[in-house]
């Protein structure tokens, strides 16, 4: 039973603020969360996530949603090749076996659990269209129809350009040197079967020259394909074509992958719908914040990364399980400065533990899209930034030379 009662508001309903509205409501605590958009399905929820054993699936059973989550989850979905632009493998993982789940990686819909989590919460949690416009140092937040205040505790929960971080820090994201297209490619068993085949219900990354190409299964049967490449950060202006228009993009990049093989072209040759255009921003690795009572951050508010790990939501799920712990224990403490203390315990260890979440994505992106002649001449880099996040230190100059001579082999035979 709680000895002390929180004003608590979570700005942002995506899956990081809705996991910890779920674990603070399993414990009885009440949250708001001020969410921007106008309801659940306002817009496209983007493509698929994979959710690892020790953080998002950690999350989702502490949550009591796991038994839910895996009526939707596709582990037929890890199958993953990563390879050059001539569709060369240097990397290739099964999808799991029936009975071999511990250890596993499954994918789900990023709309699909969405889903699944506001469900999983009181339907009067959530304030839909409430865009946050401003919040105050007193801790008022100004929404277009009013005003909001009172809270003991505001989580920034809202994203790459959070507005609850400017009352924490004035670190802006930057620019991480890569844009691109997104596209999808619908019912794709029946209206591209060859690029479904190379799918494989999963995952192809193919990187080359600076670039990249992905294609990434989702649960109803659609491909979602990306283009990325080393650009300027005004690209879309400079390009010399509309970026938002869907044949002038399909013809631009025909002419920029113009000699990577047929096979991953045909990943935009099959696309029927468009995303808008995107560049990728990032945060400084190892940022943090001088703390602060009554704000705190999680998610990408806190360490927007590159999604070239695939890691963001596991990051997001990871903070929202230690925060509502911090939450939880602070309510049945009596002290008056109980929550105060255990916020800026929580916020201590996410910085360090984010740190090496964002120094794995950086140097992913920089392995695959950076190096020259990736990914023949950094694959057993990246394999071992892969690895070594998952096995204890002792472990890793084992892993590491066990992967380079590896590879020093496998390299004189493709």
């Amino acid at each position: 039973m709680a000895t002390q009662t929180f004003k608590i508001a979570i700005i942002g309903a995506g899956p990081g603020g809705c996991m910890l509205a779920r674990l603070l409501h399993r414990a009885g605590i009440s949250v708001t969360i001020f969410e921007a958009e106008a309801s659940i399905d306002f817009r496209s929820q983007g493509g698929t996530l994979d959710l690892r054993t020790n953080t998002g699936l950690a999350a989702l059973k502490e949550a009591g949603l796991y038994d839910e989550f895996l009526k939707h989850a596709r582990f037929d979905g890890e199958s993953l090749v990563v390879c050059d632009k001539n569709l060369k493998k240097y990397f290739a993982r099964s999808p799991s076996k029936s009975g071999n789940k511990i250890a596993a990686a499954p994918e789900i819909d990023r709309a699909e659990l969405r889903k699944l989590l506001l469900e999983s919460i009181p339907e009067d949690t959530i304030r839909w269209n409430h865009r946050l416009r401003s919040v105050d140092e007193d801790r008022v937040l100004h929404f277009d129809h009013g005003v909001e205040k009172g809270f003991d505790l505001i989580i920034g929960a809202d994203g790459a350009w959070s507005k609850i971080r400017l009352l924490l820090s004035q670190t802006k994201p930057f620019y991480s040197g890569i844009g691109g297209h997104g596209f999808s490619i619908t019912d794709a068993q029946e209206r591209a079967p060859e690029v479904y085949k190379l799918v494989n219900r999963g995952s192809v990354f193919a990187f080359s020259d600076g670039k990249a190409f992905f294609g990434q299964q989702l649960g109803n049967g659609s491909i979602n394909v990306s283009s990325w490449s080393r650009r300027s950060e005004e690209w879309m202006s400079e390009c010399g074509y509309n970026s938002r228009d869907s044949e002038e993009s399909k013809q631009a990049i025909r002419i920029e992958f113009s000699d990577w093989s047929p096979d991953l072209l045909n990943l935009i040759e099959a696309a029927d719908t468009m995303e808008t255009p995107r560049s990728l921003f990032m945060l400084p690795v190892g940022f943090r914040w001088d703390n602060k009572p009554g704000v705190t951050l999680l998610g990408d508010a806190a360490h927007l990364m590159t999604p070239f790990a695939g890691i963001g939501v596991n990051v997001a799920f990871e903070d929202a399980m230690k925060l509502a712990r911090a939450i939880i224990d602070a309510s049945k403490d009596t002290r008056e400065n109980a929550l105060a203390v255990k916020i800026t315990a929580y916020e201590e260890e996410m910085f360090e533990r984010a740190k090496k979440a964002q120094q794995l994505t950086y140097g992913a992106m920089r392995d695959m899209l950076f190096t020259k002649g990736a990914p023949r001449s950094s694959i057993a880099s990246w394999c071992t930034r892969m690895v070594t996040q998952n096995i204890p230190t002792v472990l890793y100059p084992l892993a590491f030379s066990g992967i380079h001579i590896f590879y020093f082999f496998y390299k004189m035979f493709v």
